[in-house]
């Protein structure tokens, strides 16, 4: 899956590069990247056990940081509808 996020965000650079409209395939890496994040994020906080929740060690604000991904510069939710709307007005 960390794969799968990153050769979808390569993918959106790529498109943005090349001028091309990236509008929901960004919505597309960032609702995607932001859950395998936050997975990710959440396996290595309960790897950890307790420690994981500590701020003495880095995995408890990489978790942190991983959910502000879901909320910062529009919701998992918000990227959800702007999918939905490129989906449902693309010419058949």
């Amino acid at each position: 899956e960390i794969d799968a996020a990153r050769l979808l965000l390569y993918r959106v650079c790529a498109m943005k590069d090349d001028h091309m409209p990236f509008t929901a395939e960004a919505s597309m890496a960032k609702l995607f990247c932001s859950r395998v994040a936050r997975k990710v994020t959440e396996k290595a906080v309960q790897i950890h056990g307790g420690y994981g929740y500590s701020k003495e060690y880095d995995v408890e604000r990489y978790f942190r940081d991983a959910k502000v991904t879901e909320i910062y510069e529009g919701t998992n939710e918000i990227m959800q509808m702007v999918i939905s709307r490129s989906v449902l007005t693309r010419p058949s």
